[in-house]
């Protein structure tokens, strides 16, 4: 499975692929788009997903993983944020690639066991999740891909309890006495 993260932003989006092969992740790339502040937003939009576009056709992701939207303190720079998810998820969609999202704690969670880490924790366990060799950089790019390991991990937990018998109420739990006793 490949998945892409991306941390979406107006003036940067950071994209980042892994490859889950077993149980092992691996690096594909990672990197950001940048757009000009002074450019209107219309003009931005495009171009985040123009380019995502070339990253999805290039790198042929199975999902993309994002983060949810948050209210923070300034309601306008969240609008914006939006906005530039939804170019995100458009790109996505339109190639037929699958959407997650997480909130920042479950990303932060999963990859760094801590829902409070800061993003040099993160940082630092992506680096070593993936045995890069030094940190992953911008942090932008590194964000995207806590995102990706983040999706693979939550993808595996779910199927784990999927199998589990509590998951199947039709199904009995099996015994744990030696049968013919």
């Amino acid at each position: 499975m490949r998945i892409l993260g991306i941390d979406p932003g107006t003036q940067q989006t950071g994209f980042g692929i892994i490859q889950e092969e077993g149980s092992n992740l691996r690096f594909v790339d990672c990197g950001v788009i940048r757009t000009s502040p002074k450019g209107p937003l219309s003009r931005r939009l495009h171009e985040i997903y123009h380019e995502l576009r070339a990253v999805i056709e290039r790198h042929r992701p199975d999902t993309l993983s994002l983060e949810n939207i948050f209210v923070a303190s300034n309601v306008r720079s969240a609008l914006k944020l939006g906005h530039a998810r939804g170019a995100s998820i458009l790109a996505a969609v339109n190639h037929q690639v699958e959407v997650f999202e997480y909130s920042p704690a479950e990303v932060k969670k999963s990859v760094a066991g801590s829902g409070r880490a800061d993003k040099e924790q993160v940082q630092h366990m992506v680096q070593r999740l993936l045995a890069l060799p030094e940190p992953p950089a911008p942090m932008d790019a590194s964000d995207a891909l806590a995102l990706a390991i983040c999706h693979s991990f939550c993808r595996v937990m779910r199927a784990q309890l999927a199998q589990a018998p509590s998951a199947n109420p039709g199904k009995p739990f099996p015994s744990r006495t030696p049968q013919g006793r």
